[in-house]
Order: C-alpha cells, then structure tokens, then sequence
C-alpha cells in the first residue's frame, strides 16, 4: 500500500492484516500487477471511498501501474461495470495523481488532449468487420449479427471495433479485468464466456485463474468468490 500499516484490533483488521496482506498477497501464481488489477476492478465497482483511494494511490506510487495503463482501465472498466463507477473512479486517479506528484515535490502538469488518430478507423463497414474478428478471437466464438443497436453500435463497433483493440493494456489484462467485472456483474453467460475463452486462448493459465478467484473474493466476498470458481472449474473441465 506504500504506506505505513496502521495499528490493528478488531477481528476485521487483524484478518485484512494477516489472511489479505499477510497470506493471499504474497501468494505466488500472480504478479503484484495482477492482483492490483484484481483488486482495483473489485473496490472501483463496490462504491467504497477510502479502498479506492487507498488502492489507486498505491498502485500508481509503487509505480505497479503506470498512469496511462490505469487511465486505460477506466475505460474498460466503464464498458463491463457502467460508465457513472467508472467516472467515479477516473476522478479519483486525477486526485490521487496529484497527491503523488505534491508528495514527490513536483507541479502538477496539465494532461495533454489526445490525438484522435487513437480512436481507430472511421470507415465503419471496416470497423465493424474489424470488431466481428476481434469478437471472434476473444470470445472463441462466432459473432452475433447485427440486428439490434446493442450488438451493432455497442458490441461490434464500439467494445471489440474498439476498446479490445487499443494500446494501453495488454489482451491478458483486459482479460483479468474483464473477468473480475462480469463476476461482479452476475452475469452468467458472459461470466461463462470470458473465463472459458481466457482459459482456453492460452492467455491465462489454471493456476493464474485460481489465484484470481481467491484475490477477487478477498475483496468482493467468497459468496461471489465461489461462483466464479465454480464457473473455472466448470471452464476447465470443458477444455
């Protein structure tokens, strides 16, 4: 956390001290990146002020996470948990961000406007053809038809024409994210979907799952925690 641990004596914390920090942090079979990424999905979607606060801090001053990699997951985040949490969360970055910079004795500099050269081809038969493959290669599995404006404009032009195929994170972290998100979300299918794809892709391994299963219920509950397990187990059983 970057930050001195504060002095413990109820059940909770003395648990948060010894099982979370002291026990599932330290695991091997993630990076510390990962685990922020993880965790991070898990406090910006729970509404909780001062773990988000906490957990962005940290991630950006232990330089775990660069700011252009976090300002990337705002928008991925925003696609799979809603664009209001996400607003909430990218507001907390800039706050934080700044903190950082006072705490390191530097000004605060202004962020450069993007170039729009970032937001892909603008010739829309390409791009929906573009997000029916990138759908396709994510998913592994075909791509809906476009007859409804959820599947046209949403799924085909926007989230895989689109967010899947931008710079920033890697496929394997947008995967762990994602995957964190629908868990979250309760939604079954899509649950089903990107476990089963990111298992059988390659991309993330049985061991790397697992180890996701028990950072996401430290920090969103073993109830939600036992789902999504049950949907790994379920994945790798198919494979």
């Amino acid at each position: 956390m970057t930050v001195e641990p504060p002095d413990v004596a109820t059940p909770f914390e003395v648990a948060t001290r010894d099982f979370v920090f002291g026990e599932v942090w330290r695991r091997p079979g993630l990076s510390r990146r990962d685990r922020r990424w993880v965790t991070l999905t898990c406090v910006a979607a729970a509404d909780a002020p001062e773990p988000i606060d906490a957990h962005v801090y940290a991630a950006l001053n232990s330089s775990d996470i660069e700011l252009e990699a976090m300002l990337e997951f705002v928008l991925h985040f925003a696609v799979y948990c809603g664009w209001p949490k996400a607003s909430h969360l990218e507001g907390v970055i800039v706050r934080q961000w700044a903190r950082i910079q006072q705490e390191q004795g530097r000004s605060v500099a202004p962020w450069p406007s993007l170039d729009n050269s970032g937001l892909g081809p603008n010739d829309w038969e390409e791009r929906l053809e573009r997000g029916v493959k990138e759908f396709t290669d994510v998913n592994l599995t075909p791509a809906p038809r476009p007859e409804t404006p959820y599947r046209h404009a949403g799924i085909l032009n926007f989230v895989f024409g689109h967010v899947w195929q931008r710079p920033g994170l890697t496929r394997r972290e947008r995967r762990i994210i994602t995957v964190a998100c629908v868990a979250i979300d309760d939604s079954p299918m899509p649950l089903k979907t990107h476990v089963t794809s990111a298992l059988h892709s390659g991309d993330l391994t049985k061991v790397e799952m697992d180890e996701i299963v028990l950072q996401f219920s430290a920090y969103y509950g073993f109830a939600k925690g036992a789902a999504l397990g049950d949907t790994v187990e379920a994945a790798g059983l198919s494979a």
